[in-house]
Formats: C-alpha cells, structure tokens, sequence
C-alpha cells in the first residue's frame, strides 16, 4: 500500500485508485467525503468485488486456489467464511511429515552449542508453513513486514513459491518431465477442473514438490553464521539464505538446506550513518590494512561525503528510517539513499542483481550495484572477510563519472569465533586463501545474491538531499476527465524518460525523474522540467485543455514529504504504523517472466520505435530505471551487463496470452540487439525481477521461441538459460569461472544463481553413472566450463489470473 495517512488535507471528489497489477487494469473507488488520504493498492490480485460475492458459495473442494485467489481478492469484505473456510480446511489435514529427521546423521546439537546466546537452530515442517504463513495471506491487509517475522523463518512473499516451479503437482524430478501444457491445464486449462485434484496436492506433506528448507538457522552475529557454513561444508551439506525473501525465482527457499535466515542479525543501519572528514590529510592517506577507512576513502573519490552501514539482516524499510531520522537530526535534510521501491526488499538481494531505482533517483545517482563500497561476507569456504576497491584513478576522459576502480583488496578475520564486534581482528588472508577479491568483488555487483556466500554486512553511498517532488497523472487520482487521455500521459512519460529532446528537455533534467512500472506517476530528484514539458507535450498535441491532467503531488496536500519514503510511510492507523510498505503487497504467485532491457540506442534511431515499444509492451507501463547516466556511473568492474548499463527502460512484451513471445524474438529482437556473433548471446533481459520461468529463445535460432508444447527438460536442452539470457554468453562464462573459484563444492546452489546450471548439469551426470548420492557427487566432481544452458523455464506470466476466471466460472456452474 502507498498512503498518505498522514497528511490531512481532504481530497473531496477524488477517487482512491487500485492497481490490479496482474490484469493491467484500474479500479476506481468512490472515496469517502472526508477522505484523508489517497491510496495505491497493488494486491497482485483482481475482480474483487466478483469474488467477494462468490466467496459465500465456496466449496472446499476448490479452497487452495479458490479460497486463497479469493480471500486475497476479497480483502475488503466483510464475510468471515472464506477465513474460516481456509482454516478449517487446513486443520482437516492431520498427515503432515515433519522434516526434524532430516540428516539426522550429523550431529546438531554441536552446532547449536557453539552459536551465540541469540541466535537459534529450528527443525522445521510443512505444518509450520501452514499454520505461519497462510493465514497472513487471508488477513484484510497481508503484508510481507508479518510474514518475515514469523518463528519458523519459512514464509514467502508469494505462496506458490513453497513448491518447486511455484507448482504443487508433484513431481519427483522438480517437473522436468512435465510440460508446460500440463502446468497451463492445471492453472488455467479450458474447460479443466482440476481444482480438487491440486487442493490435495497442495495440502500434502509427503508432497515431493515442496520446496521448503528442513532446517533453519537464525544468526545474531557474524560468528554464527561462520560456523554455520563451517558445518555445512564440512557435512556436505547445501545452504540457502534469506533476508525478506523478496525473489520471484525462489532462490531464497530450497527443500534439504539448511537455510540463515538472516532477520534477527544484529542490525547497523540505526547509528550506521557516517559522515567521512573531509580533511585534505585525509584526501592524501592511504588505505589502513584493515580497510576501517577504505570506504570512506572511496567515497571521498567520488565526490560524496558520507555513507550508511546496512546489516546482512536488514531491508530497506530499516535503511529508509535510519536516514530519515539522520536528515531529521540536521538543521537541513543533507542525505539521500537509493533503494527499492518497497520497504520489505532487502539490499542484500535488490543491490547485487542490480537494483532497480525508479522510485529514488537510479537514473541521476546510478544503479543498486553502484551504490557499494565495501562488502563484508561469509564465504563458502568458511572465512569472514571484507573486501573493497583500494585503487583508482579518474576515468572522465572516457565519460565515465565515478572512478575506475584498479585493484580491490580484502582481509581476513583472524579471530572468527569472536562474538563481540569491538573485538575482531582483521588480517592478512592465510596463504591456502585463494580467492581473487577483484572477481569476487566484480562477481558480487551484479551477479545475484544467495549464490557466493553470506553477506553480513554492506557499506552504501549516501548522496547530497536533494528536493523531492512527485507528479501524478490526473487519471490516477481519479479526476474523470483525464480518463481519456491516460495513454497520452504514457507517451509524455515515455518521452520525457526516454527521448527528452523531442521535448525540449535537456539530458539532466531527464535524469532527475524515473518511475517503477506503475503507470502515471512521476519520481523526481532535484530540477526538472516536468511542467514546461507536458506544456510542450499539450500543443504538440492539441490538447491543451489538459493541462490539469498533470498533478503535482504537492498540491494535494498540506505539507509536502520531503523524501519518497516519508512520502510512503504508514500512518498511525495502519497495521504496521510508521513503516515503509509492501509492493507488491503478498500474493498467489509472483512475477513468471524476466522483462527486456530496451537500448537506448534503438530507441534514438527513430520516433516510431517508441511508438512500437508502447503498442507492443504487455506490461502497464515501462520500468524507467535506466537511461544516460547510469553507463557513466559504472566503476568498471561489476557483472552488470551492457545491457544494463545502455537500456533506456526495462519492458514486457510478451506473456502467456499473447503471440507476441514469437513477435518479439523473430522482429524486435534482431532490430534491438546485436546478434551477428552466432557464438554470443547477447544480454537481454533485466535481473531484477526475473521469474522462475524466465527462459530465451532456440539455441539452434535465435529468432524462434522456446516451444512451449516441450518438457521443462527439454526446453532446458536446447534453449537459452535464462541466466545466458540475463548475462550474455561471455559475462555468464566468467561468471561461473569465479563461481567454480569462490565455491567449489556447490554448497550455494539457489534457483536461477549464477552455477545454479553447473550444479544441475553435474547432479544429472552422476545420476546417468549410477555414483553415490546426489549431494556428495555435486561436492566432490568438476562442472563443465561452458554455460548449460539449463534453467527451469517458461514464458507464461500472471497465471493466477487466469486460475481466478476458471475457478470463478466452476463456482457459478
């Protein structure tokens, strides 16, 4: 939920505005006559008001997707029974099989002696998941602040994502020889009724598609999680790792793992704002040996004077309040972080697939990735380190506006099983180390997170405040009359972002405003030159008496936030009071599929192709994260791709319903990018946001899609992996080079991670050798050193929609 609980100036005649996300399409909702606030909703759910009439006729043969589908969209109603329908269903299913016997060869016990007094080590079971996470996601206002917090450490942003592939048909081999025909039936099929059949699935805990950890392990410091991984390796035993789970692969949950669950991990952010002394004998020092000044060195180097320490268990809701309460401390507001949209996302997995900042100035300050200075870990091989650029030189002669970093150092801790932090000893790495921190540094910004051990602990860029102003659509906020002209305000958006010269706006007044892919509103940083625009916009398109169909934020209200996240702070009145919220709020299933990267380039070849890319997207609007300023923001030794760093916007063009998977592989594709090198994949897709299903083209032909009558297995074979398509041949090759160096054994091996294809690859050729079990071949032999190819995919998104319209048409019949 976005609110402005707090600020009372009455909107009369307004309307507050729901986003059905996964149907693209508004519902307005007459407000209140004094209503005190305008609210977003992005339930990730639709047809409520249907379903709220439905729910009284629902039978329990069709509750897990019915009720679940339901109570989610009926959140406002008032009607109890679809709760106590959920429960009581729920309740019936005595057979449940708990996993607390899990290795029950190794010895736990050791382990749990040698944590610290506030960590913990849970066994945990299905009926955990059952009675902790599934009510939350019938309560009128379910959110992802509750679900993090509860004993077991196992719950998910999207229920789904407890079962491989989000799909509780089971399945002994994680679906791969099922088909997508199957996974459509099952959802969404015509005319199927298979709504009982996948209740039971769903409800059984011998079940071998769940995808839940059996145990998990709850870290306070930095020891723990030391002798955690030591544990692991020396058992062979595979680790998962979860801040708030905020992944719509589902890396951050994997059955027979022991999973950190990193939310109860001493947290910095509070007092971690620190202003760098901008001495000039400063300017000249050296880095210390223990790198305690490297990050403000560097941050010094490129013109910014301070920075925010972010713990390994924290999210951005911390992050956002800690800088608040900092501005709040000065005569004048002096900070600005960039960060994700939504106070449940964590920098521990936003940061190092990118990050994405529409919402807090990524197009102006630069990309998540660009935003570290040094990262302090656990690695797989079990030592505590922490690691950061230590040389660089100016690189504006080559466009590029931050440094270029040359070398990165790191040490090590000397004393692991030290509790106390004002303790710890850092050193020289042992000799036996080996581990480069330039490729590990260079893999971690921008090579995902769960993937190369444990991060504990981030030093972030702080960038001056600069004035926070935010422009809305006239149709979002419900004003009738501009109704019709809402994809006008998407072209201006578009143009403004994309093309500011055809406006007459200069690059940098571009730069200081972006937009997640919500459609018309506006986030801006510093001068722009919204209004002059849309002006120009008007004439150039007869439409000058829409002028109020551009509203400043500002003016609705009476004292204006001075920051996006005080902007979206809840009121005193909401479940969480004074907590930055969900988006999305929880739901069924979360994003399917990965969006393209569209350069910048193409889109400065002609007008029209703006116009191809707002008639061809299937998403509600463009991501504009991107664009200009973020390639120059590249210190010039991260994984993020090119495609990345030149996209103008990031775009969905094609889903379950559509032909336009075909359409944009054999058309638009080839215009976009670049593949005259029949050996090189180009880089594609966005990784932040990348579904479990993502997958590209024919390896055989580029031009072609993934057939979608093939088994998963089949389509893992001969298509592109979504990783390939995510990093391109050549950084993905790198990429699982250093992650053979830095984790040999495997012992990271979340869905959809860098090596995630290796590991895969590996398991399959011990099970064709008939060698001894799974986890000790996957630790012990050498993975091909080429990219597999090998990812669980598909290309469908939004299926729940289409489980909703076939479970509400069975409820009528």
């Amino acid at each position: 939920e976005y609110s402005l609980h707090k600020h009372k100036k009455h909107l009369k005649g307004y309307f507050t505005t729901t986003y059905r996300a996964c149907s693209n399409a508004y519902i307005h909702l007459p407000a209140t006559e004094n209503c005190s606030h305008v609210r977003y909703l992005t339930d990730m759910t639709f047809f409520t008001f249907t379903f709220a009439a439905a729910v009284a006729v629902l039978r329990i043969r069709i509750f897990l997707f019915a009720a679940l589908a339901l109570a989610l969209g009926c959140t406002r109603t008032s009607n109890p029974s679809s709760s106590f329908v959920f429960v009581a269903a729920a309740s019936d299913t005595d057979t449940t099989v708990t996993v607390a016997g899990w290795r029950n060869d190794l010895d736990w016990d050791d382990l749990a002696s040698k944590l610290s007094p506030s960590a913990s080590l849970v066994d945990t079971s299905f009926q955990n998941f059952k009675e902790e996470c599934l009510p939350e996601f019938l309560t009128p206002s379910p959110s992802n602040h509750a679900l993090i917090d509860q004993p077991s450490g196992m719950c998910l942003p999207h229920l789904l994502l407890g079962w491989e592939m989000s799909w509780p048909r089971p399945s002994d081999d994680g679906h791969l020889s099922q088909t997508f025909d199957q996974i459509f039936k099952d959802f969404a099929g015509p005319g199927a009724d298979t709504s009982e059949e996948m209740m039971g699935y769903a409800l059984d805990s011998t079940n071998p598609s769940l995808n839940l950890p059996s145990k998990v392990l709850f870290p306070a410091v930095a020891s723990d999680v030391v002798v955690a991984v030591q544990f692991a390796k020396k058992n062979n035993v595979e680790i998962s790792v979860k801040n708030s789970g905020h992944d719509y692969s589902g890396s951050s949950s994997k059955k027979n793992t022991l999973l950190l669950n990193m939310n109860r991990y001493v947290h910095y952010a509070s007092d971690g704002v620190t202003d760098c002394d901008t001495d000039a004998a400063l300017l000249d020092t050296v880095v210390a040996k223990d790198l305690s000044n490297q990050a403000c060195l560097l941050s010094l180097a490129k013109n910014k004077s301070s920075l925010i320490r972010v713990g390994g268990g924290e999210n951005f809701d911390k992050a956002y309040r800690a800088v608040i309460a900092a501005n709040k401390a000065q005569e004048e507001y002096k900070y600005h972080l960039v960060g994700g949209a939504a106070g449940t996302v964590s920098p521990m997995g936003w940061t190092w697939q990118g990050g994405n900042a529409g919402t807090t100035g990524g197009r102006r300050f630069g990309m998540g990735v660009d935003q570290v200075l040094q990262v302090e870990m656990v690695l797989p091989n079990g030592h505590h380190v922490k690691f950061g650029p230590t040389e660089w030189e100016d690189a504006s002669a080559d466009g590029f506006i931050v440094p270029h970093t040359k070398v990165v150092s790191g040490v090590c801790r000397s004393n692991p099983n030290e509790q106390d932090e004002e303790k710890w000893i850092w050193d020289d790495c042992p000799e036996y180390f080996g581990i480069d921190f330039g490729d590990l540094w260079f893999a971690v910004k921008g090579g995902g997170g769960g993937t190369w051990g444990v991060v504990t602990s981030v030093y972030l860029q702080l960038h001056e405040y600069l004035p926070y102003n935010e422009f809305l659509s006239g149709s979002v906020i419900g004003i009738e009359e501009c109704s019709s002209i809402a994809p006008k305000f998407e072209e201006f958006m578009a143009k403004y972002l994309m093309a500011p010269k055809l406006l007459n706006v200069t690059k940098e007044k571009s730069l200081a405003c972006g937009a997640p892919d919500f459609p018309g509103i506006l986030y801006c940083f510093g001068e722009e030159d919204v209004v002059e625009a849309w002006t120009k916009f008007l004439e150039m398109n007869n439409l000058t008496e829409s002028q109020k169909c551009l509203v400043n934020f500002d003016d609705l209200i009476e004292e204006a936030p001075k920051s996006y996240p005080e902007r979206m702070l809840l009121g005193e009145e909401a479940r969480f009071p004074g907590k930055v919220p969900d988006n999305p709020t929880p739901g069924i299933l979360g994003t399917t599929h990965a969006n393209v990267l569209v350069p910048q380039s193409w889109l400065d070849e002609s007008e029209e192709n703006i116009k191809i890319l707002l008639e061809n997207m299937v998403s509600s609007s463009p991501y504009f994260a991107y664009g200009f300023a973020t390639a120059g923001l590249s210190d010039q030794a991260n994984s993020l791709s090119k495609a990345h760093r030149d996209a103008a916007a990031m775009v969905s063009f094609f889903n379950l319903y559509s032909g336009d998977e075909a359409n944009f592989w054999s058309n638009l594709f080839p215009k976009m990018f670049d593949i005259s090198d029949k050996t090189q994949f180009p880089p594609v897709f966005g990784s932040n946001h990348a579904g479990f299903l993502t997958i590209g083209p024919l390896k055989e032909d580029w031009t072609k899609p993934c057939p979608r009558e093939w088994t998963f297995k089949e389509r893992n074979e001969k298509c592109i992996s979504s990783q390939e398509a995510i990093y391109g041949t050549e950084l993905l090759s790198r990429l699982e080079a250093i992650k053979k160096a830095v984790d040999p054994q495997f012992m990271f091996n979340c869905q959809s991670c860098i090596g995630n294809n290796l590991a895969k690859a590996k398991a399959s050729h011990s099970q064709d050798d008939e060698l001894t079990s799974p986890t000790t071949t996957t630790q012990s032999e050498e993975p091909s050193d080429q990219p597999s190819g090998a990812s669980h995919a598909s290309t469908y998104t939004t299926v729940i929609s289409a489980i909703a319209l076939h479970l509400f048409f069975s409820i009528l019949n």
